[in-house]
């Protein structure tokens, strides 16, 4: 899939790309998200939550962008490099063809892990055949297009509000719309670059183009061989890992839900969010669909970010956090942005900070114990922040909250978030008995117990034949999928075996899982199906013995990626049109946790031993989405 070509062509002034259609390159602080044309529609530089230089994606009129393209007309194609974060995209013009290399230096990532994070994205440009003018223009709009760009010229270079832009000739300006063009003829064989780096990365010693492509190029390939499933889904479970790797912060360990706001899950609609944050719940399955896929050696840092943020206050621990602790969470609204495809409002911020959502002790509970099963992780220097966890869960799950889908319609009883709490104390009892650590243990196993007796009476429909989505109401909902994942019921109960039956026959379009139907949302708007459904779908037939039907969904799933091999939050079944934020960490946790149960089940490739009873015994595999 990271192989994969999508035939393409320019974008005209005010055309909005698919969301798919895009291709992200990062460095460990921040990413880009690049067309298939050649255009750079969305940078915040120089971390995941600074505003935005560039942002057409959201306006194509005042967002801004940094094209390389050929003179004239011209098709296009891209792909990733095998086994890197390079995106090579082709232009095709009458004069011949130009090979286009993006990626973000990863040289100084290592020495400049504890610092703020400055950063260079590079551009290189080759003519393999004919003879072809090459074009870049720059249309730098800071802060979200709310300041105007002053530019200093120096010959090939252009500094303007803490960047400088170089390239193989002089830039010339345009004071009419306030960009910034460079152009160059190559013939084949000849090569050019373009680079923007931040103020502080500008001061650094650089290496030459070249050298930068080569050492970014080893380090992927060097981090991407770590992989240990083997079977014909490898490229995409590496591809899908990277892409994760490349939402974490590195000088932290937080890991954010999705590098982009405001992409609708509803075009045209209010369903507008902003993903540039660290949920406790995405965060702690990236970690695990890392540490299943054999990515073993980089967890530390997300404990080390764990252990120092997340702190137990009277309320509960907090659901999201910013990727640095003086980051910006509250809620705001930019009005001088359209939106993708006239969607509104355009969010900073993210109200859902404030909700109380009772699964996330759950989710932090089995990455944790996950880790330790397998060897990975020592949870003796967090024990005392899980044990005051542990005591929070016994005397307040029978609270209600707003659930892993942060609904804005009211608190309720979710059957999920009760399971969740279960599943913490379920961790937390095994931990503290196989380390031998101090805990009120038989208090924990006593609220276990209840809560599993009142799931089971309370969280059951008759009238659905299957597990329900709250007490309150009688509707399905897809997250009770992960039942049997986490070891609550059995994958073959009946009770389990009847909702997977009233999924598929009321939440599945076309292979594809949609979350809920007629849920209390307080939003509007009629949303796609979501992928990490689909894949706790795969999931949970896997559990039940449906092999073959999972392997099917599977492939079905996979038909529907990006032509990069990358996922939104969900697809649109009629269209296969990707919406809402992009690249999205549980979509690509569960495309990940789906390839190695399938492995696990022997229907596809392998796994290593260790990963295989690992995986089996955590039962933990997926991630939720929110809505706000």
């Amino acid at each position: 899939m990271s192989n994969q070509i999508q035939q393409n062509r320019p974008q005209a002034h005010g055309e909005y790309r698919p969301i798919e259609d895009y291709g992200v390159i990062g460095n460990g602080h921040t990413v880009a998200l690049i067309s298939s044309s050649g255009s750079i529609d969305w940078l915040c530089f120089h971390r995941f939550d600074s505003p935005s230089l560039f942002a057409r994606i959201l306006d194509p009129g005042r967002g801004g962008y940094w094209s390389v393209t050929t003179k004239g007309a011209f098709e296009s194609s891209h792909r990733y490099q095998e086994e890197t974060n390079i995106l090579e995209t082709t232009l095709r013009c009458a004069g011949g063809t130009v090979v286009l290399r993006d990626f973000m230096d990863i040289a100084s990532i290592a020495r400049l892990r504890r610092l703020p994070a400055p950063g260079r994205i590079v551009r290189i440009a080759e003519c393999t055949d004919g003879k072809v003018g090459v074009v870049s223009r720059c249309q730098p709009r800071p802060n979200y297009a709310r300041t105007h760009p002053e530019f200093a010229l120096y010959g090939d270079q252009v500094t303007f509000g803490g960047y400088t832009l170089t390239g193989p000739t002089a830039w010339q300006v345009d004071d009419a719309d306030a960009s910034l063009t460079c152009r160059i003829t190559l013939r084949a064989g000849e090569t050019t670059a373009f680079t923007l780096a931040t103020e502080d990365d500008a001061t650094l010693p650089q290496r030459t183009p070249a050298d930068a492509l080569k050492v970014t190029t080893d380090y992927w390939r060097k981090w991407s061989s770590a992989c240990t499933y083997r079977g014909p889904y490898r490229d995409i479970v590496i591809r899908n890992a990277l892409t994760l790797k490349m939402m974490t912060y590195e000088p932290s360990g937080a890991i954010v839900a999705a590098p982009t706001t405001s992409l609708p899950e509803t075009f045209g609609g209010e369903r507008n969010w902003d993903y540039r944050f660290t949920w406790i719940r995405d965060a702690s399955l990236t970690l695990y669909a890392l540490l299943l896929a054999g990515y073993l050696d980089n967890e530390q840092p997300f404990f080390d970010w764990l252990v120092r943020t997340v702190k137990l206050k009277g309320t509960g621990i907090s659901i999201l956090y910013p990727i640095i602790p003086e980051g910006r969470i509250a809620e705001t609204v930019l009005d001088n942005f359209r939106g993708y495809r006239d969607s509104r409002p355009v969010r900073i911020g993210n109200q859902a900070a404030v909700q109380e959502q009772l699964d996330v002790y759950g989710e932090v509970m089995g990455a944790i114990q996950f880790a330790w099963r397998i060897g990975k992780y020592d949870p003796t220097p967090l024990w005392g922040t899980m044990r005051q966890m542990l005591d929070w869960v016994t005397r307040h799950w029978h609270d209600r909250d707003s659930g892993l889908w942060e609904v804005r319609g009211g608190v309720r009883h979710f059957v999920y978030s009760k399971a969740m709490m279960w599943f913490a104390l379920d961790c937390g009892i095994e931990i503290a008995e196989g380390m031998r650590l101090s805990g009120d243990i038989k208090t924990w196993r006593r609220e276990r117990d209840l809560i599993h007796e009142e799931v089971l009476d309370k969280g059951w429909s008759d009238d659905l034949g299957a597990f329900k989505q709250s007490y309150e109401d009688e509707n399905l909902d897809a997250a009770n999928l992960r039942l049997p994942l986490i070891n609550f019921v059995g994958g073959d109960d009946p009770r389990m075996l009847s909702t997977i039956d009233a999924t598929l026959e009321h939440l599945v379009v076309d292979g594809l899982c949609y979350r809920y139907i007629d849920a209390p949302e307080g939003v509007t708007g009629k949303e796609g199906s979501f992928v990490v459904c689909t894949t706790w779908l795969i999931n949970a037939l896997i559990r039940a013995g449906r092999t073959g039907e999972a392997h099917r969904m599977f492939q079905n799933l996979l038909a529907r990626a990006s032509p990069l091999g990358l996922y939104a939050e969900e697809i649109q079944p009629a269209t296969g049109a990707h919406m809402g934020n992009f690249p999205q960490s549980f979509s690509q946790i569960g495309i990940i946790n789906a390839a190695v149960s399938l492995a696990h089940a022997g229907q596809v490739g392998t796994v290593s031993p260790h990963h295989a009873a690992a995986a089996d015994a955590a039962g933990h595999g997926g991630g939720g989405k929110r809505t706000g």
